[in-house]
């Protein structure tokens, strides 16, 4: 009887427990809603997409800290504090932020802009908004299994004065130059930007919560559907994009049918080349082309679609994408590099844009930048090629030693030295370079004739010395001279 009563409480609860997210790590989100700017136009839909995520994430056993049109001073304490409970909760914790609000890019750099900022000059932003880069960095500074950080942040500049100094959107991160782990998610491609709906909610968030609840699906999937179902919304205005250095698998939610754990994320797929798109595409009505090149994401792929529906609304529009998103490589590259002829090189590639004026800026400014040119690539004079680069005397013939004012023996003297000007007192060494070997030939000292004594003995010595470099220390620079 006892044995029947413990095996009907046993079985429910299983079947109960099969519904939620089979979790083996910790799981903590950090979600903020920016809505109640104090200085520019309030943003209607951020406030309710942070409330909308942190129900689906408490459902995807999420521990949530919610957090609503926050300063300056006040996003840092939180994501510090966020960081703090990660590094308490240990490595296996997942870390997950969530970011509905304004953002943009000053100078190759993203920021997350805080309600109470109110910049008289593009200078401003940063000093009174948030680095993108610093969320990150903090985040990877504590032992964590994974960080995954989604920005529904690139709506329209709301600083229109600063548009002309300023590119639209928000710049390239790419995880994978970073640490291991990391998943980030944008609204929209970069260099673009994300609208904030018309609804509830924004059409990113939208996509996101129906997406995110589907069980048993892998988070690459998971965006590659986000990333359909706003293209649609938008009729093709806005496409979100990710970028993934992930080593382990993650689900929001868990398949309550498979009971094996789940398996690390298979190697990426070859990426086919233009012409095997071109393949795919031909023949297909231009709509589910469309939606497949949309869910791949790739250059080839979007370039095959563009020749082969070349002068259609598709075609240019994803002719338009595949420019944008080369000319933010481009950009990722020059901002990484940091040099003159970087930013030239970007300049003579894409001289009209609205990066233009931003990388002019920038060259500008490197005029000030301490030359930092390695010792190596200083020109060596010819006498000291020994030194620079030493060779194995062993088969080298003995010197020969002699006076140094006895006249030089037939065919040495061609690779002999001058005598210095002679000089009161001691003369300095001569140097005589003898198959590749620097041989220092010192003089005997003057001959002082003494009225009594004995006589002076006479040491020739025969060395060589390689001279040293203590090149600057290394300092930090920051991008943009700041």
């Amino acid at each position: 009887m006892f044995r029947r009563s413990l095996l009907s409480l046993i079985v429910p609860a299983a079947i109960l427990l099969g519904t939620v997210p089979a979790l083996a790590e910790n799981r903590l989100a950090l979600v903020i809603g920016q809505s109640a700017y104090k200085s520019v136009p309030a943003l209607p839909n951020p406030a309710n997409d942070a409330s909308a995520m942190s129900q689906m994430l408490t459902d995807a056993g999420f521990a949530v800290t919610a957090a609503s049109d926050l300063s300056q001073d006040e996003i840092r304490g939180r994501i510090s504090d966020f960081a703090g409970q990660v590094a308490a909760k240990g490595a296996d914790t997942v870390a997950l932020v969530f970011y509905a609000g304004h953002g943009l890019q000053i100078d190759g750099e993203n920021y997350l802009v805080p309600v109470d900022v109110d910049p008289k000059r593009e200078a401003d932003i940063p000093i009174q908004a948030v680095r993108l880069n610093d969320i990150l960095n903090t985040l990877t500074s504590v032992p964590s299994r994974m960080r995954i950080v989604l920005l529904d942040a690139c709506r329209n500049n709301p600083f229109p004065e600063f548009s002309k100094t300023a590119g639209h959107g928000l710049a390239i991160v790419d995880a994978r130059v970073g640490a291991p782990g990391t998943f980030v998610s944008f609204s929209t491609s970069p260099g673009a930007e994300a609208e904030d709906g018309s609804g509830a909610n924004s059409p990113y968030t939208t996509a996101l919560l129906a997406s995110a609840k589907e069980p048993g699906i892998a988070i690459e999937d998971t965006f590659k559907r986000v990333r359909l179902a706003v293209y649609k919304a938008t009729d093709g205005r806005q496409t979100p994009w990710d970028s993934s250095s992930l080593t382990d698998d993650f689900r929001f939610i868990a398949d309550p049918a498979s009971a094996t754990p789940a398996a690390a994320p298979q190697p990426a797929a070859a990426k086919r080349t233009v012409d095997e798109w071109k393949r795919e595409l031909q023949g297909k009505p231009i709509e589910a082309a469309n939606e497949l090149i949309v869910v791949d994401g790739t250059d080839e792929s979007y370039e095959a679609f563009a020749a082969v529906f070349a002068g259609t609304p598709r075609g240019l529009q994803a002719r338009n994408w595949l420019d944008r998103h080369r000319r933010m490589v481009a950009w990722n590259d020059a901002i990484l590099a940091n040099t003159a002829a970087a930013y030239r090189g970007f300049l003579a590639q894409y001289p009209d844009t609205d990066l233009t004026a931003t990388a002019r800026k920038m060259i500008e400014r490197l005029r000030y930048r301490p030359d930092l040119t390695p010792a190596a690539a200083v020109s060596v004079p010819a006498t000291n090629v020994a030194l620079a680069a030493p060779t194995c005397p062993c088969n080298a013939a003995p010197p020969q030693l002699q006076k140094a004012d006895a006249p030089a023996k037939k065919g040495v003297g061609k690779r002999v030295d001058p005598d210095p000007p002679r000089r009161a007192g001691k003369r300095p060494p001569r140097v005589v370079v003898e198959d590749d070997v620097v041989v220092v030939r010192r003089p005997p000292p003057a001959v002082v004739y003494e009225p009594v004594g004995p006589p002076v003995g006479i040491g020739i010595g025969i060395g060589g010395g390689r001279g040293g470099y203590r090149g600057n220390d290394g300092g930090g620079y920051h991008r943009g001279g700041y």
